[in-house]
């Protein structure tokens, strides 16, 4: 139970609503979640969302999210936690999720009485009850338009960090204006699911933040600002609806009276900017510069923080949420431990211990053969099925087992420094490596992937990342508020566990063959269009 001094996140994620807070020392105190769908069923989600006949519409109800709020705090004043000790919250929503609100919002926002719950006193504040959320795909016509408007998908990576993407706000916006006009005309402001949820606590409109506003294909990266091309292609009077951007530590001001009244928080307690989960993400791992996260699960993930941003068609670069003028960059990988069980299953008789004794006895750089290995179409690059290449570069149709399970994971990694390099990641002496997900758990997977990155492999503990993340960024943006303080002037090293060092050889074998990975992913990709 917290007593002394305490940090709130919270995490408006797909299916459930998160809450964590962390002592003065960032250790955990308290943790709780309410499940949408089990414990909220009136609104008769699975998995959090609702997903419409068509297949690719997918929304969730936004008066949820509310009385998930509603719920969560109940159950902690419920259970004794003393809200007077929180010194500052901050929280994370799903990242391109929008909400709507409806003209006049702002007076109900600024005299919510403290004897009502806030999901029956915001009934009426929004033009959308149902908000498009991450899984939506079903904006294909509008980002087509949006490229167009610009000059290209190139072009507007160059602007935005990502081409055009469906679950992208700006996209989505473009489809409630089209789509529901009278709906779009009575809209005041749109926030972000992480906006509107620091709304909820401000008692008024929160700005959006830089890193979550980066997901949306309407902010430019560089200078900070919506692009006003950007906008003309999605909405009218759209720089309006969205209001300013702040850097993500900025200090929104002190929680609403409400929450002192019906709850007990001090007067003092400020909330911090809300950002988007991957954000949050970086910011619970405590990533610092060069570093690289390496999510290894059922798809696998990659954050980096990165100081010149080289956008491209794939992957995604954010404005960095510790340090607003760095970045991070997001690439995600669909054939990940699916592909990696496969071959397991195929080449080691489903062993895993089979397996990693396979891997060591194949030589680094698996004597000049490459594998690609994709069963479901892949992202990147966009490609599907499996190719072979012995060391002069000619296609051939089988690997020995022992040769087919060193390929496919250096295939899985060298693809992944690969694509991370042309996004404007550079390894350091400093950089570490910080595995999680389930295959991180496999010290001879780990040792190839610190062979090709040439780094150090950690391995991390944290679980709820993006929601421990903002009960940081919480105690980070008033730190700032307080001093101008350096992101790891709050964020003490984490206890990362050191696993595997990159043998001496690494770098001179893995160089030259990752420019030759290169050269036959071209002809994969041209091979896969004609399939």
């Amino acid at each position: 139970m917290a007593s002394a001094a305490c940090y709130l996140g919270f995490d408006f994620s797909t299916q459930q609503l998160k809450v964590i807070a962390v002592n003065e020392q960032l250790q955990v105190v308290y943790e709780d979640n309410v499940h949408f769908d089990k414990d909220l069923p009136e609104f008769g989600t699975h998995g959090g969302v609702h997903v419409h006949s068509d297949k690719l519409t997918v929304t969730s109800p936004v008066l949820m999210w509310v009385k998930a709020l509603d719920c969560i705090l109940d159950r902690m004043k419920s259970s004794g936690f003393n809200f007077s000790t929180v010194k500052a919250l901050s929280g994370t929503g799903q990242q391109h999720g929008s909400v709507y609100w409806r003209e006049g919002f702002r007076a109900v926002l600024s005299n919510l009485p403290p004897e009502l719950p806030l999901h029956v006193v915001l009934q009426s504040c929004f033009s959308v009850s149902d908000s498009p959320v991450w899984m939506d795909s079903s904006t294909r016509a509008e980002c087509d338009h949006l490229e167009k408007s610009v000059g290209g998908p190139q072009v507007l990576a160059n602007i935005t960090g990502s081409r055009a993407y469906e679950r992208f706000t700006g996209n989505q916006i473009a489809k409630i204006y089209k789509q529901k006009p009278r709906e779009y005309l009575e809209t005041e402001r749109i926030s972000l699911v992480s906006s509107f949820a620091a709304s909820l606590f401000i008692g008024d409109c929160a700005p959006i933040d830089y890193s979550d506003g980066s997901g949306m294909n309407l902010l430019d990266i560089h200078d900070k600002t919506w692009n006003e091309k950007c906008l003309n292609a999605c909405g009218p009077h759209l720089k309006e609806k969205l209001g300013a951007v702040v850097p993500s530590c900025s200090v929104l001001g002190p929680v609403s009276t409400y929450y002192v009244q019906r709850y007990g928080f001090s007067h003092d307690c400020s909330v911090v900017a809300f950002t988007g989960d991957n954000p949050a993400s970086l910011a619970g791992m405590r990533l610092k510069e060069g570093d690289i996260v390496v999510s290894l699960g059922t798809s696998d993930t990659l954050f980096l923080w990165i100081q010149q941003p080289t956008p491209s068609l794939e992957g995604h670069i954010f404005i960095n949420p510790v340090h607003s003028q760095d970045y991070m960059a997001l690439l995600c990988f669909k054939n990940g431990s699916l592909m990696r069980e496969k071959i397991r299953d195929d080449c080691s008789s489903g062993s895993w211990e089979e397996f990693s004794k396979m891997l060591r006895s194949t030589p680094i750089g698996n004597n000049g053969q490459i594998g690609f290995y994709f069963d479901v179409m892949e992202i990147t690059p966009q490609a599907l099925g499996v190719y072979r290449f012995n060391a002069e570069n000619q296609k051939v149709t089988e690997f020995p087992k022992d040769v087919e399970i060193r390929a496919v994971i250096e295939g899985q990694f060298m693809a992944k420094r690969v694509y991370a390099e042309r996004l404007g990641y550079k390894i350091m002496p400093q950089t570490r490596i910080l595995a999680t997900g389930g295959a991180s758990c496999n010290q001879d997977i780990l040792q190839v992937l610190s062979d090709i990155f040439n780094a150090p492999v950690h391995t991390l503990a944290t679980s709820n990342s993006a929601c421990l993340g903002c009960a940081y960024q919480a105690a980070h943006g008033l730190a700032m508020h307080s001093s101008p303080l350096s992101g790891t002037d709050v964020f003490k090293p984490a206890e990362h566990r050191l696993v595997v060092t990159p043998r001496p050889d690494a770098e001179k074998i893995y160089q030259p063959l990752m420019k030759r990975y290169a050269e036959c992913e071209s002809a994969v990709i041209q091979e896969s269009k004609n399939m």
